[in-house]
């Protein structure tokens, strides 16, 4: 019959599609050498296809890997087994919680597929949504503390500034004592006003420029004595932001680490880096619009690292390790990157934690209100 194609017409070879599935696939033979990986495999374990495929799984992970169980299962009872929360970690490259799936191949004896799946941005996406609601907690309470808690406080100071003026000299240290807490409480009150809803003026950022102010600001008062190292992408464009509490969010971040660094007693340093990714985008909520967030900033320290315990919870409301900490200051930080509709990763294990920021970039047409 003319004009029909012949059965497979068309079809795109299997490995090109393998090729191109943004999963990381390795294939692995009798003795666990890898005999293919695909390019998204390349990125996930920050080596080249080349390489890859001259190594053996004991190259990219260690000996007692939960993977070569993995592995051992599939050749052993065949199918497909699947190991949930695993931890790949080189000096080249760090992932947490990654689901790997291992399936045997019955056309190829003892050789194995097995596929990475990362489900950390998915979680972070989560994590997102619980800050975004604990902030708004937090911006109700605030409004209610300036109305019902600030007048009553300046009332009860004037009154102990009076009685320090007219009781005995051994009772004035308690009219002082008074005044004391009252400022503190009013100083907690006006802490807690930074998570008010006030219009904020949105306008192209040079994120650079934010960084360098960050920079001095550290370098001549709380980490005066810490290596700040900058490295920088040149090409990237503005973000889409407010510039003041982009500044403020990146202080906080850099006070943290520095702090952070201390705690261990040794020489440490602090990196500030951006780059562009492509691939992050969240659904506005109530449209059918997407906001694309290329644009990612970090802030590296070589710390002790953050517990497990503590990660999940590390932007909520009045969580600090601090004896002296309030608690606000990271909340702040998710309630302005929830403002900016940008999102917070956080990376860590002793000696290097990661904190990244995506954020719009000036491009998108964006309504941040």
């Amino acid at each position: 019959m003319k004009g029909r194609k012949p059965s497979g017409a068309g079809r795109s070879d299997p490995n090109l599609i393998l090729d191109n599935l943004p999963v990381p696939v390795l294939e692995i033979d009798a003795s666990n050498g890898i005999c293919f990986a695909n390019s998204a495999a390349e990125e996930f374990f920050a080596t080249s296809r080349h390489q890859l495929c001259q190594s053996n799984l004991g190259d990219l992970v260690p000996q007692d890997h939960p993977l070569f169980l993995l592995v051992e299962h599939v050749r052993r009872d065949g199918g497909s087994v699947t190991e949930h929360e695993l931890i790949f970690s080189s000096p080249r490259f760090h992932k947490e919680g990654i689901t790997v799936q291992g399936a045997d191949m019955p056309e190829t004896p003892a050789a194995i597929v097995l596929t990475f799946h990362d489900s950390s941005t998915a979680r972070t996406l989560d994590r997102q949504l619980a800050f975004r609601s604990a902030a708004r907690s937090v911006s109700g309470m605030a409004a209610m503390l300036a109305h019902e808690v600030r007048n009553p406080l300046s009332g009860i100071k004037g009154a102990a500034q009076i009685l320090e003026n007219a009781v005995a000299e051994q009772d004035k240290e308690l009219a002082s004592l008074i005044c004391a807490e009252v400022d503190r409480i009013d100083a907690l009150v006006e802490r807690m006003g930074m998570f008010g809803e006030a219009p904020t003026d949105f306008r192209s950022v040079n994120i650079h420029r934010v960084l360098e102010h960050v920079k001095l600001l550290a370098g001549q008062g709380f980490a005066s004595d810490i290596r700040i190292i900058e490295r920088y992408d040149p090409s990237l464009p503005p973000v889409w932001g407010n510039r003041d509490q982009l500044v403020q969010v990146l202080l906080n971040l850099v006070k943290n680490a520095a702090e952070a660094i201390r705690e261990t007693d040794k020489p440490g340093e602090i990196t500030l880096s951006t780059s562009y990714k492509p691939g992050i985008r969240l659904a506005l909520p109530g449209t059918s619009q997407w906001r694309h967030l290329p644009l990612v900033v970090t802030v590296r320290d070589t710390g002790p690292g953050i517990s497990d315990t503590i990660r999940p919870h590390l932007f909520e409301p009045f969580l600090s390790t601090k004896m002296s900490g309030s608690g606000l200051g990271l909340a702040l930080v998710g309630k302005i990157m929830d403002d900016h509709g940008g999102v917070i990763e956080v990376e860590s294990r002793p000696g290097r934690t990661e904190i990244s920021l995506y954020l719009p970039i000036v491009s998108e047409p964006l309504d941040p209100a």
